[in-house]
């Protein structure tokens, strides 16, 4: 097929850098479906096989006749501010010089503010003062999310950052300078003279992009001119 089409086969996430807008949500849509048909091929009750419908959107249980339908998890991911920088970190799985905004589940019985706060003081230890819903995303990576973005503010007497080892690599606050022209590096994987890489944020297909970006912009029309 490669040879056929004159092209190779990468794997999703790399994709990101070189795919369209108007791409992404067919392919999101059909790598969350085939992830969840893989994933429930039996019934949780009866323990049989399940069958899935001509359109792929259910599967069934032939035994007891139980509709199971994909679902999505909510997941809050949110860029923390103290009024002049911005809070951004990294897992241990992310490519090299990779930070992004903070990202968790909601647990049962949790509002999405109560995400943000609780996420926020797991991770680095800060007190969300004040939140404010941005827009929202699926994300087919690891399984089936419904991304929901967030701007959270905290004090700005109160930015001592208690870095979670078991949940991120590393965290740093970073100035508007730094972030905007982590936005406009075009090339991240390329090593510096120093043998390190590069500061970079996720790519323009990414949620977390979009909320870095709007904090930048928010940031250049408040600052007073030269």
């Amino acid at each position: 097929m490669e040879t056929e089409l004159q092209g190779s086969f990468i794997e999703l996430r790399k994709a990101l850098f070189q795919m369209d807008m108007k791409d992404v949500s067919l392919l999101f849509t059909a790598q969350a479906l085939l992830s969840w048909h893989d994933a429930h091929q039996f019934c949780s009750r009866s323990g049989q096989p399940t069958k899935k419908n001509m359109a792929g959107s259910k599967r069934v249980c032939p035994f007891n006749n139980i509709i199971y339908y994909p679902q999505m998890a909510p997941v809050v991911i949110t860029l923390v501010s103290d009024g002049t920088r911005c809070l951004l970190a990294r897992q241990s799985s992310f490519p090299k010089g990779m930070y992004s905004a903070l990202a968790g589940f909601c647990d049962i019985g949790e509002s999405v503010e109560e995400a943000v706060r609780r996420e926020v003081a797991e991770e680095v230890g800060l007190e969300v003062e004040s939140l404010q819903y941005s827009t929202s995303q699926h994300w087919p990576f690891p399984n089936c999310s419904l991304m929901i973005a967030c701007h959270a503010t905290v004090k700005p007497g109160q930015t001592e950052i208690q870095l979670n080892l078991k949940e991120l690599e590393a965290a740093a606050w970073f100035s508007h300078d730094e972030v905007a022209t982590a936005l406009r590096r075009k090339n991240p994987y390329i090593r510096q003279q120093n043998e390190t890489f590069p500061f970079w944020v996720p790519p323009k297909l990414a949620i977390a992009h979009q909320l870095i970006k709007e904090w930048v912009e928010k940031q250049t029309c408040s600052s007073p001119p030269a």
